[in-house]
């Protein structure tokens, strides 16, 4: 289908995009890749009367460390963040996971910004930055204020982020040199959203687990960070006792759909088995 008829709007700065966004509240959306946004205005699913097209605000582009914490501003593509080796150093689960999103095409257009704001359960990203304690910085006509990833989303599309607000960076704890971590994404094929995946980064000291943090993506109306499962982790040994119980606590908190990805009961244990994996191939990636 065609979107229906809306006024396009470029700003060239934050300031001048929430100015936008203010004047003309619910009937406005902010546009920054767009993968999310267009098709759904493509099935009248979203009828903004107003496009804000964030892309020629050039502060909204860029990586950036800073006293142990990565900036990483909105409009920054997956490919950026591919090639970026400030992450690849640093965070490089953020290289594992956008290598995962959809194909080459898309990665070079959507960006980290939109992936997290528009609060689709799919998205990956989301969990990902649960996973890192990141923190969202959102902007809107009184300054700015942050939101931890962890309590941005609500419900399928609804998020903290007020209709005249633009998510304008992401900021992430630099975990310890050593760390290990990994996305494991089950989806049918290329370019399609998981049929559940999830995120695990833990650090180790000696034999024993220090610290863990597990999400886990597209098994509920939003990401899910599941803390229970990685307190079982944490302390632990990572043996098989410890791996099952912290597996039974991660498909405790999910509440899938039945859709063509599968039953919700095959898509809670395939949430199960990537936890699994996703425990094994980050212990083997931590050096304790």
């Amino acid at each position: 289908m065609i979107p229906g008829e809306f006024t396009y709007h470029r700003p060239a700065s934050v300031a001048e995009a929430v100015a936008i966004l203010a004047s003309h509240g619910d009937e406005a959306r902010p546009l920054s890749g767009g993968h999310s946004l267009i098709p759904m205005m493509k099935l009248r699913m979203a009828a903004p009367e107003h496009l804000v097209d964030l892309g020629g605000i050039a502060d909204l582009k860029g990586i950036d460390e800073d006293g142990g914490t990565i900036t990483i501003r909105a409009m920054t593509t997956q490919h950026e963040l591919i090639a970026s080796d400030l992450l690849a150093g640093k965070l490089p689960i953020i290289r594992e996971t956008s290598l995962l999103i959809a194909d080459p095409q898309i990665r070079y257009v959507g960006t980290l910004g939109g992936n997290v704001a528009n609060g689709d359960p799919g998205n990956d990203m989301p969990a990902l930055m649960q996973c890192l304690n990141a923190t969202y910085v959102l902007t809107g006509p009184d300054g700015e204020r942050d939101v931890a990833a962890r309590d941005f989303y609500e419900a399928a599309y609804f998020t903290a982020l007020a209709p005249e607000e633009i998510l304008t960076a992401v900021k992430i704890p630099v975990p310890p040199a050593g760390h290990g971590f990994a996305y494991e994404k089950l989806k049918r094929k290329v370019g399609d959203y998981a049929t559940a995946a999830a995120a695990v980064v833990l650090t180790k000291s000696g034999g024993t687990v220090a610290t863990c943090s597990i999400a886990l993506t597209n098994v509920a109306d939003t990401p899910l960070f599941a803390a229970d499962a990685s307190d079982i982790v944490a302390g632990s040994t990572l043996d098989d006792d410890t791996i099952k119980l912290a597996v039974a606590a991660a498909e405790a908190i999910t509440e899938p759909a039945s859709d063509g990805r599968g039953p919700a009961e095959y898509r809670t244990k395939m949430a199960g088995i990537m936890v699994r994996r996703a425990l094994a191939r980050a212990s083997e990636r931590a050096n304790g």
